[in-house]
Order: C-alpha cells, then structure tokens, then sequence
C-alpha cells in the first residue's frame, strides 16, 4: 500500500512547520485535516503527550504521585495493556470462539484414538493371539484420521471471523492516529502510522491468525493425550509432566526479555524508516549543504541500533531452544528410562507403546510448535499491539442532521464566536480572550497582523478544528458538530493537500459530482489553463511531488472553489502564489455567495477585503480599509511603506527582497504569538466589542 495511492488518503503526511501563536511546537494546519470530521479530544493540545504529561499539566508538579505513576507505568506490562485491550474483542466474538472450539472436538477424538486404538490393538489383539481384533482397533485409530479435512475447512472458516475483524481495528486505529496527529502534530505520527497500516498490521493479522491455529491445535492435542494417558494408566503422568512443567516454566521466563527485545527491535525500525523517509525528501539540502558525511554517519547510527537488538533477540532465543528439548525430548527419554518399573507395577506392553504414540506424535509436536509461536510470532504480535494501544480508537459515528430540522432564518450570520478564549494549554498565556466575532453570508473580512497575534488560531477556531478553551462557537446559528463540517465550511492552509490519482479526482474531492463544465468555469476564473495545459487532461495523473507549491495552492483552491461552501477560509492559503494570480483567486472567491475569510500575508490582498480585522495582542481593531488608516495606529505602521513621501493616499513603495508584490510588506507567517479579542458586527462599526479595549488612536 502506498502512502500516496491513487485512492485519496486523508492521513496523508505533510511537513512540518513552526507553530504559530507563540506555542513552540509543530502545528501543520494541513488541508486533509479540514475535510474529515475532526475528533474533539485529538483538538486538545495535550491530546498526544504521554499520559504523565498530561496528568501533571493538569493538576501541576507532585512528585510523589509523579514516582506512584512511574512505578506503575514499569508494572503495567506490554502483556497487561494487551491483555486489557483483547477481553472486550474475544468477549464480543463469543459467539465465533465457541464454533472454533466446535470444530476443534475432532481433533481431541483424533489424538486419543491414536494412541488408545495402538495399545488396544497390541493388548487386546496381536499380544493376546487374536489378530482381527489387533487390527480393527488399528482401523478405528486410522478413521479417526478422516474427519480431519472438513474439521480443518470449517476452523479455518471460523477463523477469518476472529482474525479480520483484528486487522481491520487496527488499521482503523493507525488512521484515526494519524488524523488526531494531523490537528496536534505531535512527533512522526504520520510515518509511524503509515508503518502501522501497512506493516505492521499485516504482522498482527498473521501472527494473529498462526496463534490462534497453534493455541487451538495444542489445547486440545494435549487434552486428547492427557486424557488417553490416564485412560492407559494414571502412573504415566507421573513421569510425563515433570518435565513438561520444567520446560514450560522455563521457556515462560525468557517470554518478557523476548518481548523487550522485540520492542526495541520494531522501535529501532521505525527510526529507521522515519529517518529514510526524511532523507529522501531532503537530498538535495544534503547535497547542497554538504552534509553528506553526517548524513552517513547517522543512518549507521541507526543501521547498528537495529543490528544490536536483532543480535539480542537472537541470544535469547537459543534460551528458547533449551526450553524446546526439556519439553519435547525428555518425556519420551524418561519414559524408556522408566519402562521397567512401570511394567513391573502393572503397565501393559501395549500400554507402554501407546503412551510413546501420545509423546511422539501428538504431545512433543503440539508443544513444540506452541513454544516455537509463542517465542518468535507471539511476542512479536504482543509488542506490535503494545504499539495501538496508545492509538485513540476510532471517533464515533455522529448522528446525521435531523431531516425535520428548519432551516437557519435568512439573515442569520454563516459564523459566530461567543465570547471565545483559547490557550495551548492550562498555564499558558490566551491566544483568543474572550473574542466575539460575527461572520455574515457574503461577506469578505481579512485578518491581519504581526507574527504572533493569533490569526491563524482565529482561522482554526472559527474553522472548528481547535475547541475553544472558554465561549461558543456556532455555524448558523447552532453549535459546531463535525458532523456539519464539510457542508459548512473549508479551510485551506498553507501547505496544500494533493494526492497521487488524476487531475480530475484532486479536484473534485470535496465534490465528486462537479461536471466537467464547472471545472472548465473553475479553470478559467482561478486560471488553471496552464496547469491543465501542462499536464494535458483532466484525466492525467497527478505526481504530487512534480507540482511547484504554488500548483499544489492552485490546485487547493480549485478543489475549494467546486465545493463553493458558505464559509471559506484561506489561511495563507495562495502564499506561494504571484501577486497577479493571488488577486484572480481572490476576485473569483469574492463572486461566490459564500462568506469569504483570508489570513493575509500581503496587504494588497487586505485592501480586497470589505473589512479588516487587525490583531495585535490585547490591542484589536476591525473596521473598513480607509477607516483603519485613520483610527489604528498598527495598522498604519503595516501599510506604511504604502505612502510615497508627499502624498496622502496610499501607493506602492517597495518591500523587502522575497516578499510578494511590489509595495507591499509581508505580516504573517512567522510563529504567532498569544492575541487579543475582538467583536465585529455586520456593517460599518456597529458590533465592535474588545476585551482589554481597543487601541486609543
């Protein structure tokens, strides 16, 4: 499977960049994560730091508990958490374990016919001089062979129902791992997800799958031997399941060594292919940095890691191997051993033969091919589901919108915030105290500010991507639902969201039922003739990698403009577009009915807007370009190197080298910083409220 198949994936991995809004962390507000519905508890900015960490932001510093938690968290074993994890899975598939077992009856009459019916043919039969009988009692011990093949059909029937359903949760929890990462993006979780998906589920699906036959088939082969050994006599177990216990101990103790090693085995390979997985996307600042030596030098760093954890696992395997020959190899030899004293107190020859028949052919196989499970596959499977579960489950289906539900009254705002307040954390300073903010249908409002305000936080709470810490938020008039999401509103970031797959399939992934009319009317009002021109059709296949970034905006755009949303908002979305085509994507946005939100990162693109609203901190001010001018002194200090010397109407003046258009100055897209709160009405300065009050000029 590859992370960027031709089936759209929403997990899809992006790279990372800075955080905004004073938080030191990585924050890639991408586009993939605005078109699913975003699980609440992943919205927290704790949601993916380690339950100690969370647990002490909270409820502050306690070293004692912080030790308890600690001594706890070395006690709660890998099998534990497993074990935690697999009674509700086994109990909801009662039903599919009995059938299992059904089918597996067969197999205990098999192994105690097979034995029984050998000393029976010698005692009762060839031993006694009565041959017919000797052989009959053979012929039961071979039909007990024949109801194999459909016992084996219907086990293996029984179980696709216990070992797909365990794949298929895993994959599902890998995903929803890497969606909750995508909003929080805390560490790699979109190359360890993908390893999870693709690998590392296939291992737990086999190892599943070869646990479940191995652990049946010993069950009830040593069931069937243990009860034909007392059945022959019960002194045989006095002699048979000493060693047996011995081995079985033994080979027990090296299982949590072995599981440790195989940790360190899986987590030496996901640094590895984490770290491959960045260098291939980094050539060429490797090469241009020079930092090839160094480059080398950490890949063996991590090549000899993995290489020291496989060479551990292989030690304690030949502890395995030992474990293996007490339990296979010193039952039988014990039993010759012995022979003369049980013959002496009363054992039959053919007693004595049937008993070597349960060793040789069904107890030593049957243990051997579990130990052999259990010490390579078993603790392989223990260690790889260790690693789901710390995956969230899978979000809850939300209930769909009532049918019978009115529709908003006309006039009712696309978007609201409520006196809404959002910090990254419980001690950390507010990025949004307590803002009021009104969105009405229709309307283009953008928002600007200096690095660090909080305009992109603003963008994801309005967006409903980040739960506000304090307040409400609503989308016409009722309360954000995920579920209301893609019917809502679109957030396109920064860094946009392309997938391997057509053309034509990119940019109807929010619509899927666009006509090739309408994609011809996006084309040519976001001018995408080049782009189509280039690749040839709408049908030709996209190489996400091949795409310039401005491309991979336009193409964004295209995908957002086909979905026509009643609220659209663009944080940074057309950065790595030219000014002239950032203007024919604002311009057609602007045509649709829908509200219209942008985080301006050019000042030309703010001047678009009918409003504006500034963010500086506590200091926040909304109003109309020109009013801005006059009233707001930051605002002036933005657009100062608008005003030739000389003139009062603002003109272009030159901007630092790299910055966009030509007389204008670039605001955003450094990290933000925590902001103010503001309250914008519709219409020329009627619901304006600011709490700390807005600047004095």
């Amino acid at each position: 499977m590859k992370p960027d198949g031709a089936h759209p994936r929403r997990d899809e991995p992006h790279e990372a960049h800075p955080g905004r809004d004073g938080q030191d962390r990585a924050h890639s507000r991408r586009d993939a994560q605005h078109e699913i519905h975003p699980r609440p508890d992943a919205q927290r900015p704790d949601a993916q730091r380690p339950d100690a960490q969370r647990r002490g932001a909270r409820h502050g510093a306690h070293p004692r508990r912080d030790a308890q938690l600690e001594d706890h968290s070395r006690r709660d074993t890998s099998l534990r958490r497993v074990g935690r994890e697999a009674r509700p899975f086994l109990r909801a598939r009662t039903g599919v374990v009995l059938r299992l077992a059904g089918w597996s009856l067969l197999e205990f009459a098999q192994t105690f016919l097979g034995g029984f019916g050998v000393a029976r043919a010698l005692d009762d039969g060839f031993l006694a001089g009565r041959p017919a009988t000797g052989l009959l009692w053979l012929a039961v011990a071979a039909v007990a062979v024949l109801p194999s093949v459909p016992a084996a059909r219907g086990v293996f029937g029984r179980l696709a129902d216990l070992v797909e359903p365990l794949r298929d949760g895993l994959v599902r929890r890998a995903v929803s791992r890497a969606l909750s990462g995508a909003l929080d993006r805390s560490g790699d979780v979109s190359t360890r997800s993908l390893s999870q998906v693709t690998h590392q589920s296939e291992i737990a699906r086999d190892g599943w799958a070869g646990l479940v036959l191995t652990l049946r088939s010993f069950v009830f082969t040593v069931a069937g031997a243990v009860t034909g050994l007392l059945a022959l006599s019960p002194a045989l177990l006095l002699i048979v399941l000493p060693p047996l216990v011995l081995g079985s101990a033994l080979f027990l103790g090296t299982l949590p060594p072995m599981a440790a090693r195989q940790r360190d085995y899986l987590a030496a390979d996901e640094a590895y292919a984490a770290h491959a997985g960045r260098l291939a996307a980094s050539v060429r600042d490797i090469a241009a940095a020079g930092a090839a030596g160094r480059t080398v030098a950490e890949s063996r760093a991590l090549a000899d890691t993995q290489l020291a954890a496989s060479r551990s696992l292989a030690r304690w395997s030949g502890v395995r191997v030992l474990a293996l020959a007490v339990c296979g190899r010193f039952p039988p030899l014990l039993l010759l051993l012995g022979a003369p004293w049980l013959l002496r107190n009363g054992l039959t020859p053919g007693a004595l033969v049937g008993a070597l028949t349960y060793l040789t052919q069904a107890l030593a196989p049957a243990v051997q091919a579990l130990m052999t499970m259990l010490g390579t596959v078993g603790g392989r499977l223990v260690v790889v589901l260790d690693r789901f579960t710390d995956a969230p489950p899978p979000p809850a289906e939300d209930p769909p919108p009532s049918r019978d539900a009115a529709p908003p009254p006309r006039g009712t705002p696309v978007a609201e915030l409520h006196e809404v307040s959002f910090a990254y954390g419980p001690g950390a300073h507010p990025v949004l105290d307590r803002l009021s903010l009104t969105v009405g249908a229709g309307e283009h409002l953008a928002v600007v500010g200096p690095s660090g305000s909080g305009k992109s936080t603003l963008a994801a709470v309005l967006a409903g991507t980040e739960r506000p810490t304090g307040g409400a938020v609503r989308w016409r008039g009722r309360p954000v639902r995920p579920a209301d999401a893609t019917s809502v509103r679109v957030l396109l970031p920064q860094h946009a969201y392309v997938f391997s797959g057509s053309l034509r399939d990119n940019l109807r992934y929010l619509r899927p039922d666009a006509r090739d009319r309408e994609i011809a009317a996006m084309a040519d009002a976001l001018g995408l003739e080049a782009l189509l021109s280039r690749l040839g059709s709408l049908d030709a296949a996209v190489e996400p990698d091949r795409l310039s970034q401005g491309e991979r905006q336009l193409v964004a755009l295209g995908r957002a403009y086909l979905a026509a949303p009643p609220l659209l908002i663009l944080d940074e979305a057309t950065s790595r577009l030219d000014p002239a085509a950032e203007t024919r994507a604002e311009l057609a946005f602007g045509a649709l009915p829908g509200a219209l939100v942008v985080v301006a990162h050019r000042l030309s693109s703010a001047r678009r807007a009918g409003r504006i609203l500034v963010m500086d901190g506590p200091r926040t001010q909304c109003g109309t370009p020109d009013e801005l001018l006059r009233s707001c002194a930051l605002y002036r200090d933005l657009a100062g190197l608008w005003e030739p010397e000389g003139t009062g109407e603002p003109e272009g003046a030159g901007e630092p080298e790299g910055a966009g258009e030509p007389g204008e100055r670039h605001v955003a897209g450094e990290p933000e910083e925590p902001g103010g709160t503001v309250g914008i009405g519709r219409g020329k300065g009627r619901g304006i409220r600011s709490t700390p009050p807005p600047s004095p000029v």
